[in-house]
């Protein structure tokens, strides 16, 4: 392989479509998505809820808006949503649920960004004679992010999820799951995704991280809340006409690159090993359970470290001042990792 490649590890969001891909999206029949009758739309929409085990899905361009939209459908201006203090909804989405959907959002004590059904009981508080439920905010969303971004591509126990769901619903409060990379979720689990969805009354599922489609992802959930979802997709500007040549493109990688995710997690896990022995470098290789890898540079600022790799070819990205994060995906092979661990070594020994 030449020594001039460029191997990316930024994300898995960097993936271009395969020539199967952009085959797909040029044949792809289409129509208009605000009036609903694009017919490559529809057919995604109905594969994914199906895949799912729910009543529908809702394409919408990004994995930001299918948050948003559940939290809008589940709540109301002053409502309490719950969640890890560093789930995605939160420290990536632009302060979008308090701008848009004006809720406080209350965060569960955890580990890795998962947490247990007992820290969703005590972050309820019980009304009595003495303190009525008026003065209380009503807690009305419950959200789970898996995997979990922040935790390096945490997996949620599959027991662990559901029982969290059935506390929301002991609680009656709405649960959603933010799915961006629940396709990682089943394979790392061997649980499929409609086990891994079930007890939630929504997901938002990604197709443009680690399957590779180049843009959307979806709500998916019951029946009314989907209905009531496409009202909130067309206030937040996610109407969008010929959408069916991005759809197509989303289905395809849902039937033919979910899979191969096996290989994301294969590779991550090469790295992981690999950064485990480099001296300069230090790395919880235990922590890598899908296609993230977090670790520790000891030598140099994260972001000095992050240059001098880019340099030699080799992206990734700083998250902190000492961390780094780097993310297998589909443009990604076990020669690349080899190559990415020899430019590593090369700049934290110098």
């Amino acid at each position: 392989m030449p020594d001039d490649r460029l191997v990316d590890l930024r994300s898995d969001t960097i993936t271009r479509p395969t020539a199967d891909m952009r085959r797909v999206i040029a044949e792809a029949e289409v129509g208009d998505d605000v009036y609903h009758d694009d017919p490559s739309v529809l057919a995604l929409e109905r594969r994914v809820a199906d895949l799912l085990g729910k009543d529908d899905a809702m394409y919408v361009p990004s994995g930001t808006m299918s948050n948003q939209v559940a939290i809008r459908v589940h709540t109301e201006p002053g409502d309490v949503v719950l969640a890890a203090v560093d789930a995605h909804i939160h420290i990536h989405e632009m302060g979008a649920p308090y701008a848009l959907s004006g809720v406080t959002m209350r965060f569960l004590d955890g580990r890795r960004g998962t947490f247990g059904p007992k820290a969703v009981a005590e972050a309820v508080p019980q009304p009595s004679p003495a303190v009525p439920a008026s003065l209380y905010q009503p807690i009305t969303l419950l959200c789970v992010e898996n995997t979990h971004n922040a935790a390096g591509g945490a997996v949620w126990p599959p027991d662990q999820l559901s029982a969290v769901a059935a506390e929301g619903r002991r609680l009656r409060i709405s649960t959603h799951m933010d799915g961006a990379r629940l396709w990682n979720a089943a394979v790392a689990s061997g649980t499929n995704e409609a086990a891994l969805a079930a007890g939630y009354d929504t997901v938002s599922v990604c197709f443009s991280k680690g399957l590779g489609a180049p843009m959307g992802s979806a709500l998916v959930g019951r029946q009314h809340l989907i209905d009531r979802g496409r009202r909130f997709k067309q206030m937040f500007g996610g109407g969008f006409r010929q959408a069916g040549l991005m759809a197509a493109a989303a289905r395809y990688a849902v039937d033919h690159h979910r899979a191969r995710l096996a290989d994301d997690h294969a590779n991550a896990a090469r790295l992981a090993a690999g950064i485990a022995e480099t001296p300069g470098l230090l790395i919880d290789t235990s922590a890598v359970e899908t296609n993230m890898v977090y670790f520790d540079v000891l030598s140099m600022p994260a972001a000095e470290f992050v240059d001098r790799c880019s340099a030699h070819g080799v992206m990734v990205l700083p998250h902190s001042m000492s961390g780094v994060r780097a993310v297998t995906n589909l443009e990604v092979d076990a020669r690349d990792i080899d190559r990415a661990l020899v430019v590593m070594d090369k700049v934290a020994s110098s």
